[in-house]
């Protein structure tokens, strides 16, 4: 198993630069990290430094609160699709599912992925905000909708991926979507525990020194 396989190298802060997103790209391109995931503005750029490397590029819709309407988040995963991202993470409307709305979170997400076509859909629940039924909700939700993914976090929450949560998202979905576990993994030992629990792809700003010690 070679890590860098499983890493999202990852850069959303809101005050990084175009010199940052191509310091990102240049390096996922290095150290053959499996993605690169940035903000929408960045997209068109992390294409362009991405050409004729293997790397895919992600782009986060809904970032990072998930409340904005669904049409401006269709509006978003379209146009990163045509600037070039090959994934999008979305944020689901959290407020909407502790509200009771499933409906609405299961159609936002299904609406996403049918705007989105082939490209793969990660469906971020951000489990920090949750309750423990509400983390098994989430989860079944985004499958009935036909998510690839599902994903912890954003990494702007109160908090991060847990072990304990990924066992829980991993027990709800089974082999019917993937599991991306992100926010507050930071080294080579926390990343080899989530990959044994199963998931396949890790979400890092610090991928370099997660894969350096390989």
């Amino acid at each position: 198993m070679h890590i860098q396989d499983y890493i999202d190298h990852t850069i959303l802060k809101p005050t990084a630069t175009i010199a940052d997103i191509e310091k990102l790209c240049n390096e996922a391109i290095a150290h053959k990290f499996f993605a690169v995931c940035v903000n929408g503005c960045y997209v068109k750029s992390a294409k362009e430094l991405l050409l004729d490397s293997s790397v895919n590029l992600a782009a986060v819709i809904g970032f990072p609160l998930g409340a904005m309407s669904t049409e401006a988040k269709i509006f978003e995963s379209k146009n990163c699709v045509a600037n070039g991202a090959d994934e999008i993470d979305m944020v689901i409307n959290v407020g909407w599912l502790k509200s009771g709305k499933t409906d609405l979170v299961e159609q936002e997400i299904s609406n996403i992925k049918k705007a989105i076509g082939k490209k793969v859909l990660k469906v971020i629940i951000e489990t920090c905000y949750l309750t423990h039924e509400e983390k098994i909700k989430a989860c079944e939700l985004a499958v009935a909708a036909g998510a690839d993914f599902v994903k912890t976090s954003t990494g702007f929450g109160s908090g991060g991926a847990t072990l304990e949560d990924v066992k829980l998202m991993k027990d709800v979905v089974g082999h019917m979507a993937k599991i991306k576990a992100s926010g507050g993994i930071r080294d080579r030992a926390t990343a080899l525990k989530y990959l044994a629990l199963g998931v396949s792809r890790i979400g890092t700003s610090a991928g370099i020194t997660i894969s350096s010690t390989e």
